[in-house]
């Protein structure tokens, strides 16, 4: 079980607020978070074992990630749910990775999931357990842990909406700064009222709040390597900045190749009018010889 909180569209030049928790077998490993080799540019992190990611964004500006979902009917050799999280980060926008996670799970290759994609554009959660379905995500504050989008039946889903929404949530600052205490939490002396699961083998192991704006410089990644409420969250503000540059440098780089193209163009076009005026002016030279011949 993983727990999840988006707030999609609904503050002012940040349309991806994101805080999350991976919950996963200890001993498992993972790798830190940085900047993967190929293109796209993507920061995520490794899982050790199988190669995929939990979590992750591209230069695009694509937000993917994987949360457990029980299935009764699972295939012999499923295939690791991160490695289709990874795919999903090499494509260029949230509806195409929502229909390519969708197209993939309906071959039945994969344990329960719930897998969800966002941009500045669109977002959508796809079911991967009994039924594969995409749910497109409205403006506003969403929850998701193993079962469908802002099941109030969990009771981590409410736990966590009420503990967001005791603040008016208008700023990417104040969503982080809450989000971070949320997702802190731990379970009172019942183990009840927790957001962190504790445990020694299997429990939460890493949690991530992630602020896209539409202003690169001010994006923000923050990592966490453990239980957040034990481990401060690292900042790794500057990888994720510096993979959103790289698609303004590829668009500043087509943008220099297009003017580039059209100034050759441009001195083409002056070239041929320059001949088209030395020919007229040769022509109207060759017919002033031509009446002078006459006259004489």
């Amino acid at each position: 079980m993983c727990t999840l909180a988006i707030l999609y569209r609904t503050v002012r030049g940040t349309p991806i607020l994101v805080a999350a928790n991976r919950e996963e077998l200890r001993e498992r490993p993972t790798q830190y978070p940085k900047i993967q080799s190929g293109t796209p540019r993507i920061v995520c992190g490794i899982d050790r074992k199988a190669g995929g990611t939990w979590l992750g964004v591209n230069q695009h500006g694509l937000f993917c990630t994987v949360l457990n979902r029980p299935k009764k009917r699972l295939p012999a050799e499923p295939r690791s749910r991160g490695l289709l999280c990874r795919e999903m980060l090499d494509l260029r926008n949230a509806r195409d990775a929502a229909e390519f996670a969708a197209k993939e799970l309906s071959a039945g290759k994969y344990a329960g999931a719930n897998y969800v994609c966002a941009d500045a554009k669109f977002a959508a959660v796809i079911y991967g357990g009994e039924e594969i379905k995409i749910v497109e995500i409205t403006p506003g504050l969403h929850v998701i842990t193993n079962g469908n989008l802002n099941d109030y039946r969990d009771e981590r889903h409410e736990l966590v909406r009420r503990m967001l929404t005791l603040h008016t949530l208008d700023s990417a600052v104040t969503f982080l700064a809450v989000a971070s205490r949320t997702f802190s939490r731990k379970p009172d002396s019942f183990g009840r009222r927790g957001v962190v699961i504790p445990g020694e083998e299997y429990g939460t192991v890493s949690s991530t709040l992630l602020s896209l704006p539409r202003k690169i410089q001010q994006a923000i990644m923050q990592y966490s390597p453990g239980p957040p409420c034990d481990h401060p969250y690292d900042d790794l503000s500057a990888l994720l900045r510096q993979v959103l540059s790289a698609d303004r440098s590829r668009k500043n780089r087509e943008a220099a190749e297009r003017e580039k193209a059209k100034a050759k163009q441009r001195e083409r076009e002056a070239e041929m009018d320059r001949k088209a005026a030395a020919a007229v002016l040769v022509k109207q030279k060759e017919k002033e010889k031509a009446k002078a011949k006459k006259k004489g």
